[in-house]
Protein backbone atom coordinates (compact mmCIF):
# COMPACT_ATOMS: atom_id res chain seq x y z
CA UNK A 1 0.00 0.00 0.00
CA UNK A 2 1.27 3.24 -1.06
CA UNK A 3 2.51 5.79 1.79
CA UNK A 4 0.49 8.56 0.48
CA UNK A 5 -3.04 6.44 0.28
CA UNK A 6 -2.26 6.36 4.11
CA UNK A 7 -1.59 9.66 4.68
CA UNK A 8 -4.28 10.61 2.88
CA UNK A 9 -6.79 8.37 5.39
CA UNK A 10 -5.02 9.89 8.40
CA UNK A 11 -6.01 12.97 7.12
CA UNK A 12 -9.72 12.35 6.29
CA UNK A 13 -9.84 10.92 9.63
CA UNK A 14 -8.11 13.55 11.29
CA UNK A 15 -11.05 15.79 9.97
CA UNK A 16 -13.66 13.95 12.11
CA UNK A 17 -11.78 14.82 14.87
CA UNK A 18 -11.88 18.05 14.99
CA UNK A 19 -15.41 18.20 16.54
CA UNK A 20 -13.95 16.87 19.95
CA UNK A 21 -10.44 18.25 19.41
CA UNK A 22 -12.11 22.28 19.72
CA UNK A 23 -13.61 22.26 23.42
CA UNK A 24 -10.66 20.14 24.45
CA UNK A 25 -8.07 22.87 22.72
CA UNK A 26 -10.34 25.78 23.99
CA UNK A 27 -10.56 24.42 28.10
CA UNK A 28 -6.15 23.70 27.62
CA UNK A 29 -5.50 26.93 26.00
CA UNK A 30 -7.79 29.31 28.57
CA UNK A 31 -6.71 27.45 31.44
CA UNK A 32 -2.78 27.71 30.88
CA UNK A 33 -3.23 31.74 29.49
CA UNK A 34 -5.16 32.93 33.03
CA UNK A 35 -3.32 30.45 34.87
CA UNK A 36 0.19 32.41 33.53
CA UNK A 37 -1.43 35.65 34.04
CA UNK A 38 -2.36 34.50 37.69
CA UNK A 39 1.53 33.43 38.55
CA UNK A 40 3.10 35.78 36.54
CA UNK A 41 0.72 38.62 38.63
CA UNK A 42 -0.25 40.35 35.52
CA UNK A 43 -4.32 40.06 36.90
CA UNK A 44 -3.35 41.74 39.67
CA UNK A 45 -1.87 44.61 37.43
CA UNK A 46 -5.00 44.87 35.49
CA UNK A 47 -6.92 45.20 38.44
CA UNK A 48 -5.12 48.36 39.91
CA UNK A 49 -5.40 49.41 36.51
CA UNK A 50 -9.59 48.96 36.95
CA UNK A 51 -9.74 45.84 34.60
CA UNK A 52 -11.61 43.68 36.43
CA UNK A 53 -11.85 39.91 35.46
CA UNK A 54 -15.30 40.36 34.73
CA UNK A 55 -14.13 42.69 31.76
CA UNK A 56 -11.37 40.26 30.85
CA UNK A 57 -13.09 37.54 30.18
CA UNK A 58 -15.99 38.94 28.76
CA UNK A 59 -13.68 41.12 26.53
CA UNK A 60 -12.39 37.24 25.28
CA UNK A 61 -16.25 35.71 24.77
CA UNK A 62 -16.84 36.90 21.79
CA UNK A 63 -14.04 35.44 20.08
CA UNK A 64 -14.87 31.82 21.80
CA UNK A 65 -18.29 32.21 20.51
CA UNK A 66 -16.45 32.61 16.77
CA UNK A 67 -14.56 29.49 17.73
CA UNK A 68 -17.95 28.15 18.84
CA UNK A 69 -19.66 28.77 15.30
CA UNK A 70 -17.00 27.73 13.56
CA UNK A 71 -16.78 24.26 15.34
CA UNK A 72 -20.61 24.15 14.25
CA UNK A 73 -19.73 25.43 10.77
CA UNK A 74 -16.68 23.06 10.72
CA UNK A 75 -19.01 19.75 12.03
CA UNK A 76 -22.14 20.40 9.36
CA UNK A 77 -20.21 20.99 6.53
CA UNK A 78 -16.68 19.53 6.44
CA UNK A 79 -16.45 16.67 8.82
CA UNK A 80 -19.13 14.95 6.92
CA UNK A 81 -17.39 15.13 3.43
CA UNK A 82 -14.19 13.77 5.57
CA UNK A 83 -16.49 10.79 6.93
CA UNK A 84 -17.77 10.03 3.92
CA UNK A 85 -14.09 10.02 2.09
CA UNK A 86 -12.62 8.25 5.20
CA UNK A 87 -15.24 5.27 5.37
CA UNK A 88 -15.06 4.71 1.58
CA UNK A 89 -10.98 4.82 1.24
CA UNK A 90 -11.22 2.58 4.18
CA UNK A 91 -13.43 0.15 2.73
CA UNK A 92 -11.56 0.57 -0.42
CA UNK A 93 -8.27 -0.83 1.45
CA UNK A 94 -9.80 -3.65 3.14
CA UNK A 95 -11.13 -4.72 -0.36
CA UNK A 96 -7.50 -4.72 -1.57
CA UNK A 97 -6.36 -6.84 1.06
CA UNK A 98 -8.83 -10.00 1.31
CA UNK A 99 -6.41 -11.23 4.32
CA UNK A 100 -8.28 -8.48 6.62
CA UNK A 101 -12.02 -10.24 5.26
CA UNK A 102 -10.93 -13.79 5.83
CA UNK A 103 -12.22 -13.91 9.91
CA UNK A 104 -11.99 -16.77 12.49
CA UNK A 105 -14.66 -19.17 12.52
CA UNK A 106 -16.67 -17.56 9.78
CA UNK A 107 -17.20 -18.61 5.96
CA UNK A 108 -15.44 -16.36 3.57
CA UNK A 109 -17.08 -16.08 -0.05
CA UNK A 110 -15.02 -13.05 -1.61
CA UNK A 111 -13.23 -15.74 -4.20
CA UNK A 112 -15.22 -17.01 -7.09
CA UNK A 113 -16.60 -20.44 -6.88
CA UNK A 114 -14.99 -20.79 -3.19
CA UNK A 115 -16.23 -20.77 0.20
CA UNK A 116 -12.97 -20.43 3.09
CA UNK A 117 -13.17 -21.27 6.25
CA UNK A 118 -10.36 -20.64 8.91
CA UNK A 119 -10.82 -21.80 12.41
CA UNK A 120 -7.32 -19.50 13.70
CA UNK A 121 -5.17 -17.15 12.43
CA UNK A 122 -1.91 -16.16 13.83
CA UNK A 123 -1.31 -12.90 14.98
CA UNK A 124 1.15 -11.68 12.15
CA UNK A 125 -1.91 -12.62 9.59
CA UNK A 126 -0.57 -15.43 7.55
CA UNK A 127 -0.20 -18.19 10.04
CA UNK A 128 -3.83 -19.86 9.62
CA UNK A 129 -5.20 -23.45 11.47
CA UNK A 130 -8.13 -25.37 10.62
CA UNK A 131 -8.79 -24.46 7.18
CA UNK A 132 -11.31 -25.78 5.27
CA UNK A 133 -12.07 -25.41 1.72
CA UNK A 134 -14.88 -25.80 -0.47
CA UNK A 135 -14.72 -25.64 -4.12
CA UNK A 136 -17.82 -24.81 -6.48
CA UNK A 137 -15.65 -24.69 -9.38
CA UNK A 138 -17.86 -27.45 -10.85
CA UNK A 139 -21.08 -26.05 -10.26
CA UNK A 140 -21.68 -29.16 -8.31
CA UNK A 141 -22.69 -28.18 -4.91
CA UNK A 142 -20.67 -28.71 -1.85
CA UNK A 143 -19.06 -32.18 -3.31
CA UNK A 144 -15.26 -30.96 -2.45
CA UNK A 145 -14.05 -30.53 0.34
CA UNK A 146 -10.22 -29.44 1.50
CA UNK A 147 -9.26 -29.53 5.00
CA UNK A 148 -5.83 -29.23 6.25
CA UNK A 149 -4.75 -28.46 10.09
CA UNK A 150 -2.27 -25.43 9.42
CA UNK A 151 -1.02 -23.16 6.78
CA UNK A 152 -0.20 -19.79 5.81
CA UNK A 153 -1.28 -17.36 3.09
CA UNK A 154 0.11 -14.67 1.32
CA UNK A 155 0.13 -12.93 -2.11
CA UNK A 156 2.02 -13.05 -4.75
CA UNK A 157 4.64 -9.65 -5.57
CA UNK A 158 2.32 -8.30 -8.37
CA UNK A 159 -1.10 -8.60 -6.35
CA UNK A 160 -2.59 -10.90 -8.70
CA UNK A 161 -2.92 -14.05 -6.81
CA UNK A 162 -3.33 -15.43 -3.54
CA UNK A 163 -1.57 -18.77 -2.30
CA UNK A 164 -2.76 -21.07 0.13
CA UNK A 165 -0.10 -23.24 1.65
CA UNK A 166 -1.66 -25.81 3.23
CA UNK A 167 0.10 -28.76 5.40
CA UNK A 168 -1.15 -32.46 6.89
CA UNK A 169 -4.61 -32.32 5.26
CA UNK A 170 -6.89 -34.17 3.02
CA UNK A 171 -9.14 -33.84 -0.02
CA UNK A 172 -12.85 -35.01 0.18
CA UNK A 173 -14.79 -35.42 -3.16
CA UNK A 174 -18.04 -36.89 -3.55
CA UNK A 175 -18.33 -37.86 -7.50
CA UNK A 176 -21.80 -38.64 -6.94
CA UNK A 177 -23.01 -35.48 -8.25
CA UNK A 178 -20.96 -35.87 -11.72
CA UNK A 179 -21.67 -39.70 -12.13
CA UNK A 180 -22.70 -42.78 -11.19
CA UNK A 181 -19.51 -44.05 -12.06
CA UNK A 182 -17.63 -41.70 -9.87
CA UNK A 183 -17.74 -42.93 -6.53
CA UNK A 184 -16.57 -41.19 -3.35
CA UNK A 185 -12.93 -40.85 -3.16
CA UNK A 186 -10.98 -39.08 -0.14
CA UNK A 187 -6.86 -38.71 -0.64
CA UNK A 188 -4.87 -37.29 1.95
CA UNK A 189 -1.48 -34.74 1.25
CA UNK A 190 1.41 -33.83 3.12
CA UNK A 191 1.35 -30.25 1.72
CA UNK A 192 -0.67 -28.59 -1.09
CA UNK A 193 -1.15 -25.08 -2.23
CA UNK A 194 -3.80 -23.52 -3.92
CA UNK A 195 -3.73 -20.09 -5.80
CA UNK A 196 -6.61 -17.43 -6.18
CA UNK A 197 -7.24 -14.94 -8.81
CA UNK A 198 -7.28 -11.64 -6.85
CA UNK A 199 -6.34 -8.70 -9.63
CA UNK A 200 -10.25 -7.68 -8.88
CA UNK A 201 -9.10 -6.72 -5.67
CA UNK A 202 -6.65 -4.20 -6.60
CA UNK A 203 -7.30 -0.61 -5.02
CA UNK A 204 -9.82 1.29 -7.27
CA UNK A 205 -10.99 4.48 -6.25
CA UNK A 206 -14.85 4.26 -6.17
CA UNK A 207 -16.53 7.44 -5.80
CA UNK A 208 -19.88 5.66 -3.93
CA UNK A 209 -19.98 4.18 -0.56
CA UNK A 210 -22.66 2.03 1.22
CA UNK A 211 -22.40 4.80 4.04
CA UNK A 212 -23.27 7.82 1.59
CA UNK A 213 -26.31 8.15 3.68
CA UNK A 214 -25.11 7.62 7.16
CA UNK A 215 -26.17 10.45 9.70
CA UNK A 216 -22.33 11.36 10.24
CA UNK A 217 -22.04 11.75 6.55
CA UNK A 218 -24.74 14.29 6.49
CA UNK A 219 -25.07 17.89 7.21
CA UNK A 220 -28.28 19.23 9.68
CA UNK A 221 -30.58 20.04 6.84
CA UNK A 222 -30.22 16.42 5.59
CA UNK A 223 -30.45 14.95 8.82
CA UNK A 224 -33.85 16.61 9.04
CA UNK A 225 -35.11 15.09 5.84
CA UNK A 226 -34.16 11.83 7.15
CA UNK A 227 -36.08 11.75 10.21
CA UNK A 228 -39.24 13.17 8.14
CA UNK A 229 -38.69 10.55 5.70
CA UNK A 230 -38.96 8.17 8.88
CA UNK A 231 -41.67 9.66 10.55
CA UNK A 232 -43.04 9.35 7.05
CA UNK A 233 -42.40 5.49 7.18
CA UNK A 234 -43.71 5.09 10.48
CA UNK A 235 -47.29 6.52 9.36
CA UNK A 236 -47.50 4.72 6.53
CA UNK A 237 -46.38 1.64 8.66
CA UNK A 238 -49.29 1.98 10.57
CA UNK A 239 -52.12 2.84 8.40
CA UNK A 240 -50.79 -0.54 5.94
CA UNK A 241 -51.29 -2.52 8.53
CA UNK A 242 -54.79 -1.23 9.32
CA UNK A 243 -55.76 -1.57 5.90
CA UNK A 244 -54.11 -4.83 5.21
CA UNK A 245 -56.53 -6.22 8.31
CA UNK A 246 -59.56 -4.49 7.01
CA UNK A 247 -59.23 -6.40 3.79
CA UNK A 248 -58.86 -9.43 5.17
CA UNK A 249 -61.24 -9.50 7.57
CA UNK A 250 -64.55 -8.20 5.77
CA UNK A 251 -66.74 -9.86 8.71
CA UNK A 252 -64.81 -7.42 11.20
CA UNK A 253 -68.05 -4.85 10.64
CA UNK A 254 -69.80 -6.90 12.89
CA UNK A 255 -67.78 -6.70 15.62
CA UNK A 256 -67.17 -2.84 15.50
CA UNK A 257 -69.58 0.05 15.51
CA UNK A 258 -70.03 1.86 12.81
CA UNK A 259 -68.73 4.94 14.18
CA UNK A 260 -64.80 3.18 13.38
CA UNK A 261 -65.30 2.25 9.90
CA UNK A 262 -66.97 5.78 8.68
CA UNK A 263 -69.72 3.32 6.89
CA UNK A 264 -73.11 2.57 7.60
CA UNK A 265 -73.49 -1.48 8.34
CA UNK A 266 -76.07 -3.69 6.14
CA UNK A 267 -76.13 -6.48 8.67
CA UNK A 268 -79.02 -5.90 10.89
CA UNK A 269 -79.06 -5.81 14.22
CA UNK A 270 -79.07 -9.44 15.97
CA UNK A 271 -79.04 -9.87 19.68
CA UNK A 272 -76.38 -12.26 20.48
CA UNK A 273 -79.50 -14.20 22.39
CA UNK A 274 -81.42 -14.65 19.56
CA UNK A 275 -78.50 -16.94 18.03
CA UNK A 276 -78.62 -20.50 18.29
CA UNK A 277 -75.68 -22.01 19.90
CA UNK A 278 -73.68 -23.34 16.87
CA UNK A 279 -74.00 -20.11 15.28
CA UNK A 280 -72.33 -18.33 18.70
CA UNK A 281 -69.63 -20.64 18.53
CA UNK A 282 -68.86 -19.81 14.39
CA UNK A 283 -69.31 -16.21 16.40
CA UNK A 284 -66.85 -16.76 18.74
CA UNK A 285 -64.15 -18.60 16.60
CA UNK A 286 -64.27 -15.84 14.38
CA UNK A 287 -63.54 -13.35 17.27
CA UNK A 288 -60.66 -15.52 18.40
CA UNK A 289 -59.59 -16.17 14.66
CA UNK A 290 -59.66 -11.84 13.87
CA UNK A 291 -58.23 -10.79 17.61
CA UNK A 292 -55.16 -13.59 16.29
CA UNK A 293 -54.52 -11.90 12.99
CA UNK A 294 -54.78 -8.35 14.88
CA UNK A 295 -52.08 -9.40 17.95
CA UNK A 296 -50.16 -10.85 14.55
CA UNK A 297 -50.40 -7.72 12.79
CA UNK A 298 -49.79 -5.39 15.62
CA UNK A 299 -46.61 -7.51 16.68
CA UNK A 300 -45.26 -7.30 12.94
CA UNK A 301 -46.02 -3.35 13.15
CA UNK A 302 -44.38 -3.04 16.28
CA UNK A 303 -41.27 -4.75 14.84
CA UNK A 304 -40.94 -2.52 11.87
CA UNK A 305 -41.64 0.57 13.94
CA UNK A 306 -38.84 -0.50 16.54
CA UNK A 307 -36.79 -0.29 13.08
CA UNK A 308 -37.60 3.13 12.28
CA UNK A 309 -37.62 4.91 15.57
CA UNK A 310 -34.50 3.00 16.57
CA UNK A 311 -32.92 4.97 13.27
CA UNK A 312 -34.80 8.09 13.97
CA UNK A 313 -33.08 8.31 17.44
CA UNK A 314 -29.77 7.79 16.12
CA UNK A 315 -30.42 10.43 13.19
CA UNK A 316 -31.34 13.00 15.80
CA UNK A 317 -28.44 12.25 17.97
CA UNK A 318 -26.10 13.11 15.44
CA UNK A 319 -28.11 16.22 15.00
CA UNK A 320 -27.65 17.61 18.59
CA UNK A 321 -24.16 16.66 18.83
CA UNK A 322 -23.11 19.00 16.28
CA UNK A 323 -24.76 21.92 18.42
CA UNK A 324 -23.89 20.13 21.47
CA UNK A 325 -19.66 20.20 20.91
CA UNK A 326 -20.37 23.85 19.54
CA UNK A 327 -21.38 24.99 23.23
CA UNK A 328 -19.38 22.79 24.75
CA UNK A 329 -16.48 25.12 23.64
CA UNK A 330 -18.46 28.49 24.94
CA UNK A 331 -18.91 26.28 28.49
CA UNK A 332 -14.97 25.04 28.72
CA UNK A 333 -13.91 28.58 28.42
CA UNK A 334 -16.25 29.54 31.12
CA UNK A 335 -14.20 26.64 33.13
CA UNK A 336 -10.95 27.19 31.78
CA UNK A 337 -10.71 30.58 32.26
CA UNK A 338 -12.33 31.35 36.05
CA UNK A 339 -10.20 28.41 36.76
CA UNK A 340 -6.84 29.34 35.57
CA UNK A 341 -6.89 33.39 37.62
CA UNK A 342 -7.92 30.75 40.70
CA UNK A 343 -5.46 28.11 40.65
CA UNK A 344 -2.47 30.59 38.85
CA UNK A 345 -0.47 28.44 37.79
CA UNK A 346 0.43 28.13 34.11
CA UNK A 347 2.56 26.47 31.86
CA UNK A 348 1.71 22.51 30.59
CA UNK A 349 1.38 20.37 33.71
CA UNK A 350 -1.60 21.19 36.19
CA UNK A 351 -3.90 22.97 33.28
CA UNK A 352 -3.05 19.99 31.07
CA UNK A 353 -4.34 17.41 34.08
CA UNK A 354 -7.44 19.92 34.96
CA UNK A 355 -8.04 19.24 31.41
CA UNK A 356 -8.17 15.60 31.37
CA UNK A 357 -10.01 15.27 34.21
CA UNK A 358 -12.78 17.88 33.02
CA UNK A 359 -13.18 16.61 29.66
CA UNK A 360 -13.07 12.65 30.56
CA UNK A 361 -15.81 13.60 32.87
CA UNK A 362 -17.76 15.50 29.95
CA UNK A 363 -17.32 12.79 27.59
CA UNK A 364 -18.28 10.21 30.09
CA UNK A 365 -21.43 12.28 30.58
CA UNK A 366 -22.32 12.65 27.05
CA UNK A 367 -21.97 9.01 26.31
CA UNK A 368 -23.47 8.34 29.34
CA UNK A 369 -26.96 10.52 27.59
CA UNK A 370 -26.01 9.42 24.29
CA UNK A 371 -26.18 5.71 25.39
CA UNK A 372 -29.57 6.68 26.85
CA UNK A 373 -31.30 8.09 24.17
CA UNK A 374 -30.41 5.18 22.14
CA UNK A 375 -31.57 2.83 24.28
CA UNK A 376 -34.78 5.02 24.24
CA UNK A 377 -35.26 5.52 28.02
CA UNK A 378 -34.98 9.34 27.07
CA UNK A 379 -35.39 11.92 24.27
CA UNK A 380 -32.51 12.41 21.98
CA UNK A 381 -32.82 16.26 22.75
CA UNK A 382 -32.54 15.36 26.67
CA UNK A 383 -29.66 12.44 26.33
CA UNK A 384 -27.05 14.89 24.67
CA UNK A 385 -28.07 17.58 26.58
CA UNK A 386 -27.31 16.28 29.83
CA UNK A 387 -23.37 16.94 30.19
CA UNK A 388 -24.17 20.48 29.38
CA UNK A 389 -27.27 20.80 32.18
CA UNK A 390 -24.09 19.23 34.11
CA UNK A 391 -21.52 22.26 33.25
CA UNK A 392 -23.62 25.06 33.32
CA UNK A 393 -23.85 25.00 37.56
CA UNK A 394 -20.25 24.63 37.27
CA UNK A 395 -18.98 27.20 35.12
CA UNK A 396 -21.97 29.69 37.06
CA UNK A 397 -19.63 28.69 40.39
CA UNK A 398 -16.31 28.85 38.93
CA UNK A 399 -17.06 32.57 37.48
CA UNK A 400 -18.28 33.89 40.57
CA UNK A 401 -15.65 33.02 42.60
CA UNK A 402 -13.02 34.21 39.82
CA UNK A 403 -14.97 37.75 40.11
CA UNK A 404 -15.30 37.92 43.55
CA UNK A 405 -11.50 37.31 43.94
CA UNK A 406 -12.22 33.94 46.02
CA UNK A 407 -9.49 32.50 47.39
CA UNK A 408 -11.59 29.45 47.54
CA UNK A 409 -9.91 26.81 44.69
CA UNK A 410 -6.17 28.61 44.66
CA UNK A 411 -3.45 26.07 45.37
CA UNK A 412 -2.07 28.22 47.98
CA UNK A 413 -4.97 28.04 50.34
CA UNK A 414 -5.75 23.89 49.18
CA UNK A 415 -2.12 23.41 50.59
CA UNK A 416 -2.51 25.20 53.78
CA UNK A 417 -5.84 23.45 53.92
CA UNK A 418 -3.86 19.77 53.77
CA UNK A 419 -0.98 21.14 55.56
CA UNK A 420 -3.39 22.43 58.98
CA UNK A 421 -4.87 18.41 58.51
CA UNK A 422 -3.85 16.75 61.60
CA UNK A 423 -4.02 12.51 61.42
CA UNK A 424 -4.28 10.86 64.35
CA UNK A 425 -1.99 7.87 64.70
CA UNK A 426 -3.59 4.23 64.10
CA UNK A 427 -2.13 3.18 67.40
CA UNK A 428 -2.43 6.46 69.84
CA UNK A 429 -2.83 5.73 73.25
CA UNK A 430 -5.83 6.65 75.18
CA UNK A 431 -5.84 9.54 77.51
CA UNK A 432 -7.19 7.70 80.56
CA UNK A 433 -5.12 4.84 79.90
CA UNK A 434 -2.15 4.38 81.82
CA UNK A 435 0.88 2.28 81.37
CA UNK A 436 1.04 -0.94 82.93
CA UNK A 437 3.81 -1.65 85.60
CA UNK A 438 5.55 -5.07 86.51
CA UNK A 439 5.95 -6.52 90.40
Amino acid sequence: MEVSIVLEFLFYASGTCVIFATPLAVLLSSLMTFGSLGEQYEIIAMKSAGISIRKLISSLSLFILIIALFSFWFSDNVAPKSYFKMRTLLRNIVNQKPTLNIIEGVFYDGFDNYIIRVGEKGRNNRDIYDILIIDHSKYQGNSTFTYAKSGKMETTDDENYMLFYLYDGFLWNDGSYNSENNPLSRSTFSEQYKRFDISSFKFERTSTDFNARANQALPNTEIIKTVDTLMISVRQNNENMIDAFLASSPNLKNFISDSILQKKSDIPNIQYDELSVQQKEDALRRMIILKNDFKNSVNINNESNKYYYKNISASLIEWHRKYVFAVACILFFFIGAPLGTIIRKGGIGVPLVITVVFFILYFMLTIFGEKLAKGGAVAAGTGMWISTFILIPICAFLTYQATVDSALLSSEELLKKVQQIKFKPLFAKKKNESTPTHA
